[in-house]
């Protein structure tokens, strides 16, 4: 495909956004019925696509209008490509440009690229690093490995990922963290990963489970596991420990086993959770918003009515997983969210109805660290 047809696709891609569509449903939908596209083709359009839904609203604002074809004006106005030689209207080409569309005259500033409504909400939580953290939201999210210390060392893993074209620098913050720097869509193919060496993980649930003190004979569980990868992570670092998975949606941890078997890990899998635990991680369901690099539809599609639902859900499951404590345990609480209501607001409200639970440790992390937008807390019982 030319750079221009593949713009054409992005237009059409994102009209179905636009009208509802989540975005991965759309994609798939454009590649079923796109069989002549190349794998490069649909990794071009889906960075079109990605990339102009983080800027949505600048995109908008530079290419005149809230429309898949508006965003691309926007993109292409932006990025630097001649309008002209991109939307000529010849082969599989955009039309040309309108009068109205040639003359738009981009407001200064541009857009925030954030939903109105959440604005100050997000300027509450975040301070004055409100806007970096808003302008970091519209770049692209680095790919983040967690070397598994049971099958290599960062160095060993880094020299194995190599030989299979992914280079990768490793993060000052944390050692077991590695940075792909080049062949990032290589990875899941990728020895490496295929062995056990390493795992996909972002830097900030990797350093949140870095903060949480582990011994041998503890019981863990990871009660929201989904995929799983926190209890890997876990289970990586203190083999000795006896780490469980829940989740209300079992069919969410159906890879488990075998990620668990591949990193040479003992994750007990339990459809309900019996006793107490010495360690209960709950990385509840929450708005995304500290990963909307990674999903931004998710941006657009939240609403003040569902960020409301999900604090409530998030209190539910924090008071059903107080009773599965054991005495003197500890209830680490993450989200993958940067606002209050979900983070610092959440165990403010949990503590004041379980006051044998007292707060120990607290951490946030921004895109402005490296990793997504993650939350911690760690509270003891007793």
């Amino acid at each position: 495909m030319t750079p221009a047809a593949r713009i054409s696709a992005a237009i059409t891609v994102l009209d179905q956004i636009l009208a509802g569509s989540p975005a991965e449903q759309a994609l798939l939908r454009w590649s079923r019925a796109s069989r002549f596209a190349g794998s490069g083709d649909r990794a071009a359009l889906r960075d079109l696509v990605f990339g102009a839904l983080r800027q949505r609203d600048s995109l908008a604002a530079l290419g005149g209008g809230l429309t898949g074809r508006g965003l691309m004006i926007g993109h292409v106005r932006q990025s630097g490509p001649s309008l002209d030689a991109i939307f000529t209207g010849e082969g599989h080409a955009p039309s040309p440009l309108t009068e109205a569309e040639a003359a738009v005259v981009p407001p200064d500033p541009l857009p925030d690229d954030l939903p109105d409504w959440l604005r100050p909400a997000w300027r509450q939580a975040l301070g004055d690093q409100a806007d970096a953290v808003a302008l970091a939201m519209t770049q692209r999210a680095p790919v983040w490995l967690r070397v598994n210390g049971s099958r290599a060392t960062p160095e060993q893993a880094a020299a194995v990922l190599a030989t299979d074209g992914i280079t990768v620098e490793a993060a000052p913050q944390l050692a077991s963290a590695l940075r792909v720097v080049t062949g990032d869509r290589l990875v899941a193919r990728s020895s490496a990963y295929l062995d056990g060496l390493v795992e996909l993980q972002d830097l900030s649930p990797q350093m949140a489970c870095a903060r949480l003190p582990l011994a041998p004979g503890l019981r863990v569980l990871d009660y929201c596991a989904g995929g799983g990868g926190k209890a890997l992570a876990l289970a990586a670092r203190q083999p000795g420990m006896q780490v469980s998975a829940h989740d209300v949606a079992p069919a969410r941890m159906a890879d488990l086993p075998a990620r668990a078997a591949r990193a040479g890990a003992k994750v007990q899998i339990q459809t309900q959770p019996r006793g107490t635990f010495d360690l209960v991680v709950a990385d509840v369901p929450c708005s995304g918003s500290g990963t909307w690099r990674r999903t931004p539809d998710a941006k657009w599609r939240l609403t003040a009515a569902q960020l409301s639902d999900l604090v409530a859900l998030q209190a539910r499951i924090l008071d059903q997983v107080a009773a599965l404590v054991a005495p003197g345990g500890l209830l680490a609480y993450m989200t993958c969210s940067v606002l209050e209501a979900e983070n610092g607001d959440q165990v403010d409200a949990f503590l004041s109805r379980h006051p044998g639970f007292r707060r120990i440790d607290q951490q946030a992390w921004t895109p402005l660290t490296g990793g997504d937008g993650f939350f911690l807390a760690q509270l003891r019982q007793g």
